[in-house]
Parts: C-alpha cells; sequence; structure tokens
C-alpha cells in the first residue's frame, strides 16, 4: 500500500466546485458527446 500526499489538493479542488468555475467553462466553451473530458474538467485538473 503506498501513501499518497495531496496537500492542499482537495481544498482547491472544493473551491473550484463551489465557486462553479468547471460548470462556468462548460457553459461558455459548450460539451461535445465524443468528449471524454470536458473543458471545466480540463481547467480543474490544471488548476
Amino acid at each position: 500500500m503506498a501513501k499518497v500526499l495531496l496537500d492542499h489538493l482537495g481544498i482547491v479542488a472544493g473551491i473550484i466546485d463551489e465557486i462553479g468555475i468547471e460548470r462556468l467553462v462548460n457553459e461558455l466553451l459548450g460539451e461535445q458527446k465524443t468528449e471524454k473530458v470536458t473543458a471545466g474538467q480540463a481547467v480543474k485538473a490544471m488548476i
């Protein structure tokens, strides 16, 4: 079993969800049915 240290990542992800950044990006750019990852998810991962 490996131990993984996430530091602040959980806090940042929670704030992104609370503010609604992922939803806003998806609304502005739209979503395609062929996408495996939405633009909002990609932005959240980069932050």
